[in-house]
């Protein structure tokens, strides 16, 4: 991993967001795209992109491979000309200016820390030319009580240190010059699974302590949940959907996102118009995805009203419980994760299996009687949706009301 700072403005230090919530309205934004298109070759990878990330915040952008994400961070870095739209970095548009005027430090997912400098001398490659040798000293100790490295180690080289500790240092490049914007690419996919969990941490916090407005861009659903106050799914080039992280993996927006963002369980469902749905696994209350905002899945939920009908609700697996008294089922298989298990159930009715996710407990027989019962809220996605409803889901049969 290598870190490339593009920015020439060291006169001051970011700006930390001040509002109460890390997307308030109020917060006005750091990093700002409007209406950004590219194509290859004729071919459109990127449509119509808007995303606004408030100052002092953490976007993570999330998407398959080949969905535009990397597209998108170099048109933000200004490594690539977009075919039309604009890059807004406070308020200043900054479309037209070179990548190495544009106030950002970028975090390469491919590449490494110069080997023949050490660690001091690649953090102070961050530094604009010309900077004093006292100077110098001070911002790259600075630097290095910030990302939480000794003193001592300034002395050593790439090859003397380990794989999260050479993330820190081309973080610490990046950060030098005190950029506007963070960018984040793939930072963490070449770590191991424990370091990458400790690192990713030690990462948002340090970012969280300077202020700085980040983009993370990822693959890693998990990540992209953990990591940031907003996440933006992309997929085909398009936006499908922005918002919290609770939002978009409580309530996404179609079942392809569902699905995309974590386990689902999809069930088609004949919906009664006053807020519940009868699916295989019982009468379950159902929302809407544009439904208010929830503070816990069990709220009471904003439910909606209309004419009965077909559908699909999604749940996540971990809103399933086995209970004696549930909807009937036979454990097909069951993985055990260390943290939690997962177990997979055919149900009478049912074309596709459901999965069920159980923290601390043992693994299940496969051939075991189980019953299910779903707990919180589903989310409903009428068959009338234009491509979201039961219908359209493969392997999926609607059913009669029991």
């Amino acid at each position: 991993m290598s870190a490339l700072t593009l920015n020439t403005s060291t006169s001051e230090p970011h700006p930390a967001a001040a509002a109460s919530s890390p997307l308030d309205v109020a917060t006005p934004a750091g990093l700002e795209v409007t209406g950004v298109a590219v194509s290859f070759g004729g071919e459109r990878v990127l449509h119509d992109i808007a995303l606004q990330v408030s100052a002092g915040t953490t976007t993570a952008i999330v998407g398959p491979s080949g969905s535009g994400k990397t597209s998108l961070l170099r048109v933000i870095a200004g490594f690539l000309d977009p075919g039309s739209g604009a890059v807004m970095l406070r308020g200043a548009d900054v479309t037209a200016v070179a990548p190495h005027r544009r106030s950002i430090g970028l975090v390469a997912q491919d590449g490494a820390l110069f080997p023949h400098l050490d660690v001091a001398g690649n953090i102070a490659f961050g530094l604009p030319r010309g900077t004093r040798r006292r100077e110098t000293r001070r911002r790259v100790e600075e630097l290095l009580d910030l990302v939480s490295l000794d003193r001592e180690h300034a002395r050593r080289r790439p090859d003397q240190l380990s794989g999260g500790q050479r993330q820190r240092v081309a973080l610490a490049r990046a950060l030098a010059r005190r950029p506007d914007v963070i960018l984040l690419d793939e930072p963490f996919s070449a770590l191991d699974a424990g370091l990458r969990e400790t690192t990713r941490q030690a990462v948002r916090e340090i970012l969280a302590t300077t202020g700085t407005t980040t983009v993370l861009v990822t693959h890693d659903q998990d990540e992209a949940l953990s990591f940031a106050d907003q996440v933006a799914v992309l997929q085909e080039g398009r936006l499908s959907q922005i918002g919290s992280p609770e939002s978009v993996y409580r309530r996404p927006r179609d079942t392809r996102t569902a699905q995309f963002l974590g386990e689902s369980v999809l069930l088609p469902a004949r919906t009664t118009g006053t807020g519940r749905a009868t699916t295989a696994l019982g009468e379950i209350r159902v929302i809407s995805p544009d439904a208010a905002e929830l503070t816990a899945p069990q709220n009471s939920p904003e439910v909606p009203d209309g004419q009965p009908g077909h559908g699909t609700v999604m749940l996540r697996p971990e809103q399933i419980e086995l209970t004696e008294q549930g909807t009937p089922g036979i454990v097909v298989s069951s993985q055990y994760f260390g943290h939690d298990t997962t177990a997979v159930v055919a149900v009478e009715g049912l074309k596709e299996l459901v999965r069920v996710r159980r923290l601390n407990a043992d693994p299940l027989r496969a051939g075991a009687a189980v019953g299910l019962t779903v707990t919180g809220v589903g989310v409903l996605y009428p068959a009338a949706s234009g491509g979201s409803g039961a219908a359209d889901a493969p392997g999926i049969e609607l059913l009669s009301p029991r």
